[in-house]
Formats: structure tokens, C-alpha cells, sequence
């Protein structure tokens, strides 16, 4: 099967008219990858690395032979959204309008990720409003959208916020709706103590914590003690310098992103 590609997706996507009026490829210099406008702003697709360190001394397909040999080889990679700091659709009241604008940019990141054909898992934020906002079969629209263009949700990890994760119950019926729809699932603990709300109920793919936290806190050996025991990978994130890093290695941690692990030019 020949891989798709941006321009393909982009012209497979248009059958959908809510996805056409808001979908475009750029132009000039950034005519390879996929944009959307909504409300006269220009959202646009970054990706941020997340390393498995265990594999260290590999080669990468992304970056220079010398981070490789540093860093290890890469899990996947987080999308981030570029313009209005990365949160541009806050203003929004509307839920049903939000809920759509949150899809369209996870629609954007899939296509300028698989298009451009990145390898390993693709991470998504889902925002809290929707998850709030869509009442059961979480992940069902989303699912479709990704298997119209033919691409595998199995390859992207929904990342759950933290105040979903606060919620034993909810985390438990949410991660299974997305897992029911072929999704991997991430949640991120707000804090240490949180990783006591994750139990059978939630079969999480992943779990993801603020690094620089962790370590500040002195928390990163229990914390990587309890995420063994529940048989969950866990990502340190938000890692941006040489002494976060060396120390979460010293304790064991395996996987790691953050502004330290971007290449001088940020995958766009």
C-alpha cells in the first residue's frame, strides 16, 4: 500500500464540507504541509519528540546521528499546536462549535503527520470541554474521520487531561470508550499523588508527568515504583535541561520529551 500523502489527505478530507472550509495546504515555502483557518487565525502542526531512552545509541530517523547516540531511539511524538499559544480556541462559548474545532485540529496534526510519514506512535491532546461536552462514545467520530483517510487510529495515543484523570470513575469509562475505538490512551497526573486514581478501572497506555516536578518533589523513584506495578509506561515530559535529564535516568526513567529533545528546527 502506497503511503498517503498530505496533498491526498487533504483532498480526501474536502468530501467532509466542515473539514474543506477549514483544511488548506500551504503555500510558498510551506506548501508540503497542511494548515487550517478558523476565525482568521492560521493553525498550523508542531511535533515534539518523545524519547525511549532504553534504546540508547540508536539511530533515529529524524535527527542527527549525535542526539541519537544521547538521547535513544523515539517512542512517538507529541502534536503541538501552533498559533494563538497553542490554545486558540478558549474564547469559544459555544460547546458544539468548540467540540468541532478541537476535532479539526486533531484532524490537522493526523494529516501532516501520517502524510509526511512520520514513524512511532502520534500523541493528541483532547480538551477537557469536549470530553465534558460529548456525553458517551468517546472517540467514535474521531475514529471515523482517521479510517475515511484511511489511517490507523491504533497508531495515536488521545492524551487525557489532568482533571480527567483526577476522576477514578470518568478516567475508567473514558479511556475504555477511546481503547473501544482503537485508540491508544494517555492521562496526565497532575501531580505524583494522583497515580493512586489509576487502577484496573483504567487500563491506560501511558501515564505522563511533569519531569521537573517530579524531581523538585523528590517523587520519581516511588512514582516509577507504582507505574511498574500497574504495568504502564510512564513519559516524563516537559524535560528541558541536561540535569533534568541525567537525574531521571539515574532513577530508571525510560521515556522523556520536552524542549531539550527538539531538533534546532522544530518537525512542522
Amino acid at each position: 500500500m502506497i503511503p498517503p500523502t498530505i496533498p491526498a489527505l487533504i483532498e480526501h478530507a474536502a468530501v467532509q464540507p466542515f473539514l474543506r472550509e477549514h483544511l488548506a495546504l500551504g503555500a510558498a515555502t510551506r506548501s508540503d504541509f497542511a494548515y487550517a483557518q478558523v476565525h482568521e487565525m492560521r493553525i498550523e502542526s508542531g511535533y515534539q519528540p518523545i524519547f525511549d531512552v532504553s534504546m540508547n545509541g540508536m539511530q533515529t530517523l529524524w535527527s542527527a546521528p549525535e542526539s541519537a547516540d544521547r538521547f535513544g531511539d523515539e517512542l512517538g511524538f507529541q502534536a503541538l499546536t501552533l498559533g494563538a499559544d497553542g490554545r486558540p480556541f478558549e474564547h469559544i462559548s459555544d460547546d458544539p462549535e468548540f467540540v468541532s474545532l478541537d476535532r479539526l485540529v486533531r484532524t490537522l496534526h493526523a494529516i501532516n503527520f501520517f502524510g509526511s510519514q512520520q514513524h512511532g506512535l502520534l500523541f493528541l491532546r483532547v480538551h477537557e470541554r469536549l470530553l465534558k461536552s460529548v456525553k458517551y462514545d468517546h472517540g467514535q467520530h474521531f475514529s471515523s474521520v482517521l479510517i475515511s483517510l484511511g489511517l490507523n487510529p491504533s497508531r495515536v495515543a488521545i492524551e487525557l487531561p489532568s482533571v480527567a484523570v483526577a476522576h477514578r470513575t470518568f478516567l475508567g469509562y473514558v479511556t475504555k470508550s477511546y481503547q473501544r475505538y482503537g485508540f491508544k490512551v494517555a492521562g496526565n497526573l497532575p501531580n505524583a499523588g494522583h497515580i493512586m486514581s489509576v487502577s484496573d478501572m483504567a487500563r491506560l497506555d501511558f501515564l505522563k508527568i511533569d519531569g521537573a516536578a517530579v524531581l523538585r518533589d523528590a517523587m520519581v523513584k516511588p512514582l516509577l515504583g507504582y507505574a511498574n506495578r500497574l504495568h504502564i509506561p510512564l513519559i516524563f515530559d516537559r524535560v528541558a535541561t541536561e540535569a533534568q535529564f541525567d537525574a531521571l535516568q539515574q532513577f530508571g526513567a525510560r521515556f522523556v520529551q520536552g524542549p531539550l529533545f527538539e531538533p534546532h528546527e522544530r518537525i512542522q
